[in-house]
């Protein structure tokens, strides 16, 4: 066929440049590789069990991992190969929305990670007749493990049937259904094809820097379409890739396996970011003052050297000094960190490439597999502020309201089940709409203002964007999180939740003692210094915008608490419930 399938694509990689390390992943402290060849393989293998169990074109196979792991690469080409569905699950959503999936999906086979999960999933399916089975990848005794049908494949091989199989798939048809989990609501079964995710891999290799020697550590879910286009796009390329141990591994792991790439979402960047902070507030006299001159210096960093030979002079400087042990912090190798999901500060960008690390912030949907922009390293390529260039063969168009449309061989197939969703989503001149408001910066970047459906419209009928207000408030060493609110109020107001590591830095040095974060948030001294900060990141903001009145909060927001989805969104609805006695006090006279 003239185009390629997703099942295609490790055969590519066989053609072109086999690796001892196609996949990798950590068992029991060690590394375990698995070659290109034996990835095909095991793949193949897998998918003679499939269809000796009765796999047909069509059938819906889910997965539901804990974390990234080379097992998820054998299950996911199976299914395609034999022309299934792959329906990858978050592990993380409630047992409403797994009853919903697996039945709205009509799932039939389910794998699982771990021994938690498993006890879980079993427990939710038993009443779900559709579902034959529930397998593991993890040996748990007493559950179907996953190489049980790989053992049912070795002794029933039949490579002529699987072929013929494999040539009647056309790139056009249904690959997978992911179900978005959004802020609020149903799951909705994003409808992907061949054609989606591949056209996404071929045009998304303008931002990769990085060969077919190239490394990448792997850790954002790889049931997001991020995480899971773009570990296409490293076997397309020939790039090994290396599965993080957990989301809290991630430090050591970049030091043992000195990757080129990893792609994250902010909140990871803003982490990585806060413990760089808290090493250099450790340091005492010239080094902490060495330290912090290059922070400062990094946050003033432009591209193409605009500042001019004596601030390029005294980056090298920086870079030599401070900057050379954040890049050694991250294994020494990295090219570039690529960054979506959701909005980064441009602050932070600005210090990660002052330092040497090139952060690309792009833009995309689950609807659209995912990318429509990125920033690249090409020459005029990038753009702090901005999501960057729109990647070949897809379309932009501003409407009239400023939603940001799209068209292309990216853009979904529809939503499963749903044709009244997909009409109000796809027009009848085939754009999508984002339900994003945007505008394109000198008619090449594309700049993402807020989400339309998250405009705050203040009692007095003026309209906030609250997103470029949270990130601004974000560049506060004091804040970690933060939401606007004032829908239907007379002002802007924000809940704030606070950096409790570099508050408690402050309290030793400005003589507040430390407590528990309850009782810390309520003393005067803590409060006053939220509200210089407050004061200090107003400013350039109009005046309807500007924050009046906050409450600081005691606990992080998180994904086990329900207020983040799992790529760490703000879920705004159960933040707002949760948290309206707060928002009642921010507003009471």
């Amino acid at each position: 066929m003239d185009s390629l399938r997703i099942f295609d694509i490790p055969y590519l990689q066989k053609e072109k440049f086999p690796k001892e390390d196609c996949l990798a992943s950590k068992v029991k402290g060690t590394w375990h590789k698995i070659s290109t060849g034996q990835f095909i393989t095991t793949a193949e293998t897998l998918a003679y069990g499939f269809l000796d169990a009765g796999i047909n074109k069509g059938d819906k196979i889910a997965s539901v991992c804990s974390n990234n792991r080379t097992e998820w690469n054998f299950v996911d080409m199976a299914t395609l190969m034999t022309g299934a569905i792959h329906v990858p699950i978050y592990p993380t959503i409630s047992d409403g929305e797994y009853k919903f999936i697996f039945t709205d999906a009509e799932v039939k086979y389910v794998f699982v990670s771990d021994e938690k999960l498993y006890a879980r999933i079993k427990e939710i399916v038993k009443d779900i007749p559709g579902i034959k089975n529930v397998y593991t990848f993890d040996e748990i005794a007493g559950a179907p493990h996953w190489k049980e049908l790989l053992a049912i494949g070795e002794k029933n091989p039949v490579p002529e049937r699987l072929e013929s199989i494999k040539r009647s798939i056309n790139p056009d048809e249904l690959a997978t259904l992911i179900y978005t989990s959004g802020t609020t609501g149903t799951p909705k079964g994003v409808m992907l094809s061949h054609t989606n995710l591949v056209s996404n891999v071929e045009a998304s290799t303008v931002f990769v820097p990085v060969g077919q020697t190239g490394k990448a550590l792997s850790f954002l879910p790889l049931c997001h379409v991020y995480e899971r286009m773009l570990n296409y796009l490293y076997q397309y390329l020939g790039i090994s890739i290396y599965y993080a141990e957990s989301i809290d591994a991630i430090g050591d792991n970049l030091k043992e396996v000195k990757p080129d790439i990893f792609v994250a979402v902010p909140r990871v960047l803003e982490k990585i970011y806060d413990k760089v902070l808290a090493a250099g507030n450790a340091l005492t006299g010239i080094k902490k003052k060495l330290f912090f001159w290059a922070v400062n210096l990094g946050v003033r960093f432009e591209m193409n050297h605009a500042n001019g030979w004596w601030y390029d002079f005294q980056l090298s400087i920086a870079s030599t000094l401070v900057f050379t042990k954040w890049r050694e912090a991250i294994g020494g190798n990295l090219k570039v960190i690529a960054s979506g999901s959701a909005p980064l500060q441009p602050r932070l960008q600005r210090v990660f490439w002052a330092a040497g690390i090139p952060v690309l912030e792009g833009y995309g949907l689950t609807e659209t597999s995912p990318v429509i922009s990125v920033n690249t390293l090409n020459p005029g390529g990038a753009r702090f502020g901005t999501v960057g260039p729109l990647i070949p063969g897809v379309q932009v168009k501003i409407a009239d309201d400023g939603e940001i449309l799209c068209k292309g061989p990216n853009v979904m197939m529809g939503y499963y089940k749903r044709p009244d969703l997909t009409m109000e989503a796809i027009d009848s001149n085939g754009w999508f709409h984002t339900g994003d408001i945007g505008v394109f910066k000198d008619n090449k970047f594309l700049m993402i203002t807020d989400r339309k459906k998250e405009l705050l419209k203040t009692s007095g009928g003026k309209y906030v964007a609250p997103q470029p207000i949270e990130n601004k408030m974000k560049e506060s060493p004091y804040i970690s999180q933060v939401m606007v609110v004032g829908d239907g109020r007379k002002f802007t107001g924000a809940l704030i939740v606070p950096n409790f590591h570099n508050l408690e830095e402050w309290c030793k040095t400005n003589n507040v003692p430390i407590s528990e974060h309850r009782m810390l948030i309520q003393n005067d001294k803590v409060h006053k210094l939220y509200e210089g900060e407050r004061d200090r990141l107003n400013a350039g903001f109009g005046h309807v915008e500007q924050v009046k009145r906050f409450e600081l909060l005691p606990d992080e927001w998180t994904i086990d608490s329900g207020e983040l989805t799992p790529t760490l969104k703000l879920k705004r609805k159960v933040i707002l419930e949760k948290y309206r006695f707060s928002i009642e006090k921010i507003y009471a006279e």
